[in-house]
């Protein structure tokens, strides 16, 4: 089959998108209200970008009203957030966050997770979360439908048992975050293989060919 996406509705684009792209990893993103109070939102069109710099980008579409969500206001408007990654352990929580409140309830608080203060932002992380990225906006790229947000990663929260003994590589035995497919589907990351590339010799020639 094939697909004109310049003919396509939005609907349609996004269904084929979403079920073929995929696992998408999903981001907890905590921020600031205008009154002071934690925002949370789970976001699933999120990944990193760059290491140098440390780019991490969300892509946030306004409600059916065409109004800012509470997590695009407060960026727009404090220039920080965090991203809490999501394991099992969180996952009914994320949901959580993920209902339509009204703008003034402390998501965090109604998932029952616990604000901890960030050390180089202001707003708040959640500690149950296996790792949480304090970012501060890059730059922002608006669209009719969509705004892509580039965040800067300025400081990072890690649980020691996520980490090996020398506390370098991710233990795969103890972070395994879900990550989106499509709809209702998710995934995570408790089967992991190991993929070595060959070497590019055997692809060669003899005489370099």
């Amino acid at each position: 089959m094939e697909f004109d996406f310049t003919a396509l509705e939005p609907q349609s684009r996004y269904r084929l998108l979403t079920n073929f792209i995929g696992p998408r990893p999903i981001a907890l993103v905590t921020t600031r209200s205008a009154a002071g109070h934690n925002n949370a939102a789970p976001m699933s069109f999120f990944n990193v970008f760059s290491h140098d710099p440390p780019i991490v980008v969300l892509g946030i579409q306004p409600r059916v009203t065409g109004e800012e969500k509470d997590t695009m206001a407060n960026i727009r408007r404090t220039g920080e957030f965090v991203v809490n990654m999501v394991d099992m352990a969180l996952s009914e929580q994320m949901l959580v966050c993920g209902l339509g409140f009204d703008s003034e309830v402390d998501e965090l608080s109604m998932a029952r997770l616990t604000a901890t203060p960030c050390g180089r932002i202001d707003a708040s992380f959640a500690a149950e979360s296996p790792c949480a990225f304090e970012c501060r906006v890059e730059r922002l790229i608006d669209y009719p439908r969509r705004t892509l947000v580039l965040g800067e990663v300025v400081h990072m929260h890690v649980h020691r048992r996520c980490l090996d003994e020398e506390g370098c590589y991710v233990d795969p035995d103890r972070y395994q975050p879900i990550a989106r497919l499509h709809a209702d589907n998710y995934i995570t990351s408790d089967r992991q293989f190991v993929l070595k590339a060959p070497a590019i010799s055997d692809f060669l020639e003899p005489d370099g060919g």
